[in-house]
């Protein structure tokens, strides 16, 4: 039995490689850094690998409590972090860049 064209793909789960906007990389590298500095590079790895199968229901968590989190704060940054997570590669993408900026940071306390 041969499934139509539409059917043939309809559950495929790999959109592609993530590229993240310029917005969108400047958040995560915004929060990379942040983790770095509060010393919390190897808890924020370890969450991020646990929630890894959760980052599309994260994302939409996120789309929901929207208008709490706007009642709280005037950033954009939620929208961009969600949007960013509906993505498959996202967290992979989270936790590369964690651990860039913690070798960046490593290599400059050592060569000073």
């Amino acid at each position: 039995m041969r499934l139509p064209g539409w059917l043939k793909h309809a559950f495929a789960a790999d959109d592609g490689p993530l590229t993240p906007t310029p917005e969108q990389a400047a958040l995560v590298d915004r929060l990379a850094h942040e983790v770095v500095r509060r010393g919390m590079t190897v808890p924020a790895l370890a969450f991020l690998e646990m929630s890894h199968p959760l980052n599309y229901v994260t994302s939409q968590a996120i789309h929901f409590f929207t208008p709490m989190i706007g009642a709280v704060s005037n950033t954009n940054a939620h929208r961009l972090l969600a949007d960013l997570l509906e993505h498959r590669g996202a967290i992979e993408y989270i936790c590369q860049a964690i651990e860039r900026v913690q070798a960046d940071t490593a290599g400059a306390k050592r060569s000073s």
